[in-house]
């Protein structure tokens, strides 16, 4: 996750998760950064100890907390929130509502560190806010390309520009499988090793077919015909046919290629006219398939074939 963070705005300004949150105090810290989806109680900090205190966390206050502020002596309190206050704290984010001791927030303020309020319960809001950072902080990549969704199969098809990947998408799609991005594929790596495909928000649904232009493949073909993410499972790279290559013709040993850390299948596809490209990557998808459930064709055949040589007397050749 280095490099990748938030800032406390974007918690404020949130619409999807839920959190329902409002500034307290401390505007000016709103820019304060968050790179990491664990958050932290300091329950122990109000009442002096800081030595295991994470800052660059965002601390939690609940009713146990401001009950203990509220009820500590005034000149204890004081101190030690001064102290708590005193190290670079991302942000403060108080649940149900609470009224927090106006000490806490005008030190708050004075130091630039945000206060937030909402009204669930802590419970609800650390597995609201967990789950909320685990998703925007998850890294992230962008590759040129195409996703479809091809027998349940995530099929990220890649090659270079022209090659013919938009309109092995078109035909995949007329024999019944589902689009997810085209042109432009946004990952995400989702944990523990999972990368999830999905469309430029701009480009969602929308397919570039040189001599036709721009088409919509969910106003053409209808909503089954399109998906919004997909768990990316192999990649096949289209390749123009080069007679001096020698390409891999038994497929015992299986390539990989790894995106954002994960590894997963990669398959080169020569393209030369006469290849039906759409009955090759159904095929492709098909034995990714069988590979999954422990069948893998190619290394069958040899264990067969080499069983066969092994079974054959010496001296037993045809004249």
């Amino acid at each position: 996750m280095d490099g990748i963070s938030l800032s406390i705005q974007d918690l404020l300004t949130d619409n999807e998760y839920g959190l329902g949150l409002s500034l307290l105090a401390g505007k000016q810290g709103l820019i304060h950064r968050i790179s990491s989806s664990r958050i932290q109680k300091p329950g122990l900090a109000l009442a002096g100890y800081t030595e295991h205190l994470h800052p660059d966390r965002l601390q939690v206050l609940g009713n146990t907390e401001i009950s203990y502020l509220k009820q500590i002596d005034n000149r204890v309190g004081a101190k030690n929130l001064a102290a708590l206050c005193s190290y670079p704290i991302s942000c403060f984010i108080v649940t149900k509502n609470l009224r927090p001791p106006q000490l806490l927030l005008d030190l708050a303020d004075s130091h630039s560190i945000p206060v937030l309020a909402t009204a669930h319960q802590s419970s609800t809001f650390i597995s609201l806010i967990t789950k909320f950072l685990e998703e925007r902080l998850l890294p992230t990549t962008h590759l040129h390309g195409v996703l479809i969704d091809v027998l349940g199969v995530g099929v990220l098809l890649t090659g270079k520009s022209g090659i013919g990947k938009s309109e092995c998408a078109l035909d995949l799609v007329i024999r019944g499988h589902r689009l997810v991005a085209d042109d432009m594929v946004f990952i995400k790596k989702k944990m523990p090793a999972v990368l999830i495909g999905q469309a430029e928000e701009s480009l969602q649904y929308l397919m570039e077919i040189r001599g036709l232009g721009i088409i919509n493949i969910k106003d053409l073909y209808g909503v089954s015909a399109i998906r919004d993410k997909k768990i990316v499972d192999i990649q096949l790279e289209l390749m123009e046919w080069d007679e001096s290559h020698e390409y891999d013709r038994l497929g015992v040993d299986d390539r990989t290629v790894t995106i954002l850390g994960i590894e997963i299948p990669h398959i080169i596809i020569p393209v030369r006219p006469g290849r039906n490209l759409g009955s090759i990557i159904e095929v492709a998808a098909r034995n990714n398939l069988l590979k999954g459930m422990g069948y893998h064709s190619a290394r069958d055949f040899q264990e067969r074939l080499l069983k066969r040589i092994e079974a054959r007397p010496l001296g037993d050749e045809v004249e």
